[in-house]
This record gives structure tokens, C-alpha cells and sequence, in this order.
């Protein structure tokens, strides 16, 4: 890996890989390994590694939930939370292999094409937890490099103090009538793994003519996807054009004045795949953790305190947010979003002068 550089543009050169939907799997391997449940063995190494380093694009708050529930269940290993922007995220591992750093553990990203380009390069670990044997087909790698950790939505939402319920916008077109101008916040794709995705599949259904058409609403742009919400609730802004729904969830069900819309369009699909790296600095811990999260313990704590959306089927949704079979949502395509990722940041920052 000694300076290799990691582009969008070098993946599926010379490789024919297919991911639709919200389907990850690349063939690459013979086969997916075996399985692995937690064994005291596992246990006892990762203890004498004592810590792992975890780089998420997950929002500080839900990932460092994360990492104290397993410190809790695992005395004497610490986790070392690196939060930043999905893109940062791609960014930083790319740097630190390019210099032969191992520095990273496990990997988070909202932008599930990081994954494909991680696979590619043979950096990443087969290693398949019990858990996630449990999983849906499309949501695990079949050659067991990666699997859903967390799925989510990035939606409208509106202040309820500064915009009544039945002038609430119902559509993405609704965002473009003239009395929202000056009045939204969106976030950016070339810092969020989340809104790259988004990004892409708003084009790809509703056109690069509904951006044009948006950017004369005098956005309020800002960077991260956590950063939409965040506005809302503090009332620098009446709506929020995209963002994270768990964000939504979780300022609602604190008593903040904000209220989540589904766009009659369709709601982007968001998945965040986890990821063990085969140079991983503590490798037991790194196991012991990525087995950890993808458990149902870990998989429920993100429902219910994260706001998250989960594929573990022994989970369940919380009380008061609307299941995600009942909500129309845009199909994701991450070979698609690697394949036009610098396009779709080139043209954005054009269109937005950002």
C-alpha cells in the first residue's frame, strides 16, 4: 500500500463491479468466511491489546454511546473515537496508507462507496460476526469484508415554532416556492458522506435543474449533515432542505420544536457499512468490537438513543417514528455514487458557490 493513492476515479477501472440498491456485495473472494462468535479467547487478546481505534462518521454524541457501552461490557479496553465528516474519513485512511500508517481499527462512513474502494485496494478484513449472519443478504458483503451498521434517512424537517403544520413544505419541489427563500439550511457533499449520497440520488431522480432552482433560495450552507438539524432546532433557519433524520428523532423526542417530512418524491437511503482493516494496529480488539456493534445490544442502543435505523432483525423501532416500510424512499447506489463522486462535488460547488 506504500503510496498508493486513493481517487473515486480508480474504481471499477479495469474491475467490473455492480452495486445497486442498497446492495454492497462485490466478488472479489472465493466465498464469504464462517461466522465468528465471541469466544473468552477473543476476549482475553483484545484485553491485552486494550484499546482500538474507531474512525466514524457517525455524529460524536451516538458514537461515543457506542463506544462506552462497549467499554462497559469489556473492562480494560478503551476505544479511541476519531469523529469527523465521511469524506475526512476517506480522506485521512487514504493519507495515512499512502505514508504505510496503520493507524485505524474499525471504519465507519456514511458513504458506502468508501467500502468498495477499500475492497478493491485488499485493505480490509474478512471477518463476519454471528450477528451479521442474521442479516439481510444485501446489507453484508459477500465476501464478509463489511456490513450494515447503521441505516438512515436524509429528509425536510421544519421548525414548528416559526412554521405551522399545514404550511409545512410535503415535497422537494415545495422547497422552491418563493417564500422559503432565505428561510432553509442544507449541508455539503463534499464534507458529508451522508448528503454525497444524498446528493446523488436527488439528482439522479429530481435533476441538477432542482439544485439550479434551489440555490436562488439563498441557502444557508453548512457543512456536516448533523449540521441541518442543528440549525433548525436553535431557529437560525425555518427549514431544513436535507439532513440526518436520526438527528430529528432525537432533538424531537427531547422536546426541541422540530418535525421531520418524507418527501412525497422519496427520501434518500442512507447506509453506513463497518469495516475491520486487515493492518489493524489492536486486530483482537478490532474484532471484538466490530462484533460488538453489530450485535443486537449495540444495534438496539442505536435505535433507541441514536435515532438510527437498524437491519438486525431481533431489533425493533422505537415507539413514535414511522417504520421505514412505510416510508417511500430514493434507491441508493454506491458504485454510482463512487463512480460520479468528484462530478457531483465539482457541480455542486458551481451551482451553490461553495
Amino acid at each position: 500500500m506504500k503510496n498508493r493513492k486513493f481517487s473515486r476515479r480508480d474504481l471499477l477501472r479495469g474491475a467490473s463491479i455492480v452495486v445497486a440498491g442498497a446492495t454492497f456485495s462485490t466478488r472479489v473472494m472465493a466465498s464469504s468466511p464462517p461466522p465468528e462468535p465471541v469466544t473468552q479467547a477473543l476476549i482475553d487478546a483484545a484485553k491485552k491489546e486494550g484499546q482500538v481505534s474507531y474512525y466514524t462518521s457517525t455524529d460524536l454524541p451516538v458514537a461515543e454511546k457506542v463506544a462506552k457501552a462497549f467499554e462497559a461490557k469489556y473492562p480494560g479496553i478503551s476505544v479511541h473515537t476519531e469523529r469527523t465528516g465521511a469524506e475526512r474519513v476517506f480522506q485521512r485512511i487514504g493519507q495515512e496508507y499512502s505514508s504505510n500508517i496503520h493507524a485505524v481499527d474499525v471504519v465507519n462512513s456514511s458513504d458506502a462507496a468508501h467500502f468498495i474502494v477499500w475492497k478493491r485496494d485488499g485493505i480490509l478484513l474478512p471477518y463476519v460476526p454471528e450477528d451479521v449472519a442474521k442479516y439481510p443478504a444485501e446489507h453484508r458483503d459477500v465476501d464478509g469484508q463489511f456490513a450494515s451498521f447503521r441505516v438512515w434517512l436524509s429528509i425536510i424537517a421544519y421548525n414548528t415554532n416559526l412554521v405551522k403544520a399545514e404550511d409545512a413544505p410535503k415535497s422537494f419541489a415545495d422547497l422552491l416556492d418563493p417564500k422559503w427563500k432565505g428561510k432553509i439550511v442544507k449541508a455539503h457533499p463534499g464534507y458529508s458522506g451522508t448528503i454525497m449520497t444524498a446528493t446523488y440520488q436527488m439528482q439522479r431522480d429530481l435533476g441538477w435543474t432542482f439544485f439550479e432552482q434551489l440555490a436562488k433560495q439563498n441557502i444557508m450552507q453548512v457543512q456536516s449533515s448533523a449540521d441541518p438539524p442543528k440549525k433548525l432546532d436553535l431557529g437560525e433557519r425555518a427549514v431544513m432542505a436535507d439532513g440526518n433524520e436520526y438527528n430529528i428523532f432525537q432533538l424531537k423526542e427531547a422536546g426541541r420544536p422540530v418535525e421531520p417530512v418524507y418527501a412525497s418524491e422519496g427520501s434518500p437511503l442512507i447506509i453506513g457499512p463497518n469495516g475491520v482493516f486487515k493492518d489493524a494496529p489492536h486486530p483482537n480488539a478490532a474484532r471484538l468490537f466490530q462484533s460488538f456493534c453489530m450485535s443486537r445490544e449495540a444495534q438496539q442502543l442505536i435505535i433507541d438513543v441514536g435515532g438510527l435505523r437498524s437491519v438486525h432483525p431481533d431489533t425493533q423501532d422505537k415507539a413514535g417514528r414511522k417504520p421505514l416500510k412505510d416510508i417511500k424512499t430514493m434507491k441508493d447506489d454506491a458504485a454510482a455514487v463512487e463512480k460520479q463522486g468528484d462530478q457531483i462535488k465539482a457541480r455542486y460547488s458551481k451551482i451553490f458557490h461553495v
